[in-house]
């Protein structure tokens, strides 16, 4: 599972041979949900109010970029590292 991003205790990544729809992993402590990459928008699992807000935020960064980690992990191939949120 390649590590994206990690920021405030939150860990996103995304995972090689996952199904469509394009989204990725957020972890907060025992917490996990899957975003959607064209919206931003939680379509599993849930996160804390603050850590989805955060994430949230960290997503409307770091869009284009997370689109073109999709398409690398669908093909196998590890994704560049992707800048915390600060």
């Amino acid at each position: 599972m390649p590590e994206l991003s990690r920021f405030f205790g939150i860990v996103i990544a995304m995972y090689h041979r996952d199904h469509p729809p394009p989204h990725f992993h957020a972890r907060y402590g025992e917490h996990e949900a899957k975003f959607l990459i064209q919206t931003g928008q939680i379509i599993e699992g849930s996160l804390p109010r603050r850590a989805r807000l955060l994430v949230q935020e960290w997503y409307a960064l770091h869009v284009d970029e997370l689109v073109v980690a999709w398409q690398l992990v669908e093909n196998r191939q590890v994704p560049a590292k992707i800048d915390p949120l600060e």
